[in-house]
Parts: structure tokens; C-alpha cells; sequence
């Protein structure tokens, strides 16, 4: 009880310290201004100035929230527009335009990553926070990698808010880990959201003569060799994350959007 406490604690005021920075709400209006959207509770899309809440540094804040400011609220004789943030329980959806000028497409679902929740590699306390970040967080903002038959999602983990003493370096190294190598989840007509591994990958493709026949002939490359390690008692551990997550981004851009492309 006392450990469930003192999690529980320290996640009240990593919240707090997130609330308190979450301030930069002014926004200088561009003459080019690209437009995105969200999509409200009801379903209605609004158009407006979408903002991310992450970056390259910390992408898993996307997660969580959105800044946006409607069309009809954008007062064009000022230079500055004030934006409201939106979370989960706000909407449905959203689409924002980056620094690169992309469109990214993030939905609301409910899903817990927890690999990443047991993946506690830093240990102790900080990792013991890792795992209360991942196994609390059910609905989220995922981002839309492909759409179609089989929607595929990418999803970040998110780190600890935590680290002292030796665990510093290793926390580090882990939200590192974590920031370059994120999960990919995938849901089949609408069906339940699941994390896309090798051999799903070759099931759920299987319905399909085009794809199916593809794979048999090893026309995909990134079907034919299972990157997976495992240890002797066949559960993944730390150190083979990152084999087993290697050749699922090619996999989907092989594979998945190929079948979303010819599999109707």
C-alpha cells in the first residue's frame, strides 16, 4: 500500500509540474497559415490552427493533449491568437500540420502499452514510475501511420518522471530508447487494437489472395526473416526490444499499406 502511495504521489506531482508549464498559449499568426482540424465528442470537425503539444524531444506529449484555436476564434487584427488545450476528454480526433509542413493525423483510443508498463529496465523507484506512466494511460492520442482495412497506429511510451543517483544515466538512455523506437498497434475493420508484431503481420494479411500470394512467393522482404530474440523461457526482455520492433516500420510500409492499397 505504501509503494501504491507514494506512485501514486509522485505521478500527483509530475502532473502538477506539467499543469504549471503548460502555459505558452500565444501564437504568432503566419501569412501561410495552414489549416488542421479536430473532431469534438459530437463528431463535428472544426478547422482551426492545431498546434502540437510534443516535439521531436518528447513525442509522446502529442500524446496527452493538442493546442487549438477555431477559424471563427482567430482575430486577425491581432498578432497573437491564444490557444485553448485539449485532451482526450475533449475529442475525438485531430489533425495538425508540423514544422515540416506534414499533416500528422492523431486519433482517441484506448489502448495500455504494457510492454513498455513492464519494460522497466531503469529499476527501483524511477523505474517503478515508468510503469505507473504506462499502465495508467488507457486512452490516448495515437498517430495514424496508414488508414484502411487495417489502420496502423504508432505509439510512444512514456518515460519516468523520475531518476536520482545511478539511475540517471539509465533513465536517460531508456527514455532514449523509447523516443526512437516506438510501438506500432494496429486495428483490422474496426476490430480491437493490438500491437503488430512479425506474425501477426503475416495473419492478417492472410484473407487476401494478393497478399497472401506475395508473401508465399517472398516478393516481401520484410517477411522473410523474424528478427525476434527471445530468452530461454520465451518472454522478451530488456536488451531485445529494440530487435523485435526493427523491421515492423518496414513491414507496414511494405506490406500493410500494400494490402490497404490492393485488399478491399
Amino acid at each position: 500500500m505504501k509503494k501504491v502511495l507514494a506512485l501514486s504521489l509522485f505521478a500527483m506531482v509530475s502532473f502538477n509540474a506539467y499543469a504549471q508549464e503548460d502555459n505558452n498559449t500565444d501564437y504568432d499568426l503566419r501569412g501561410d497559415e495552414r489549416y488542421g482540424y479536430i473532431i469534438d465528442k459530437s463528431g463535428k470537425k472544426i478547422e482551426g490552427i492545431v498546434r502540437l503539444n510534443g516535439d521531436a524531444m518528447s513525442p509522446w506529449d502529442n500524446q496527452k493533449k493538442v493546442k487549438f484555436v477555431a477559424v471563427a476564434d482567430i482575430d486577425k487584427s491581432k498578432k497573437k491568437q491564444k490557444f485553448k488545450t485539449l485532451d482526450t476528454d475533449d475529442i475525438k480526433e485531430y489533425v495538425a500540420v508540423d514544422g515540416n509542413n506534414t499533416e500528422r493525423h492523431f486519433e482517441n483510443i484506448k489502448y495500455t502499452n504494457t510492454k513498455e508498463g513492464f519494460n522497466t529496465a531503469t529499476g527501483g523507484l524511477s523505474g517503478n514510475l515508468k510503469a505507473f506512466n504506462n499502465l495508467t494511460k488507457s486512452t490516448q492520442f495515437a498517430e495514424i501511420v496508414t488508414d484502411g482495412k487495417i489502420k496502423v497506429y504508432k505509439l510512444y511510451g512514456y518515460p519516468t518522471t523520475f531518476s536520482a543517483g545511478s539511475q540517471i544515466a539509465v533513465a536517460e538512455a531508456e527514455t532514449k530508447r523509447m523516443r526512437e523506437h516506438p510501438s506500432y498497434i494496429y486495428s483490422k475493420k474496426g476490430g480491437k487494437i493490438e500491437e503488430l508484431t512479425f506474425a501477426k503481420a503475416k495473419i492478417i494479411i492472410a484473407d487476401c489472395s494478393y497478399a497472401k500470394g506475395k508473401m508465399t512467393s517472398g516478393t516481401y522482404a520484410s517477411l522473410k526473416n523474424d528478427e525476434k530474440k527471445r530468452s530461454g523461457l520465451g518472454r522478451l526482455i530488456k536488451s531485445q526490444i529494440d530487435d523485435v520492433m526493427s523491421n515492423i516500420p518496414e513491414i507496414v510500409d511494405e506490406v500493410i499499406i500494400d494490402y490497404n492499397e490492393n485488399c478491399k
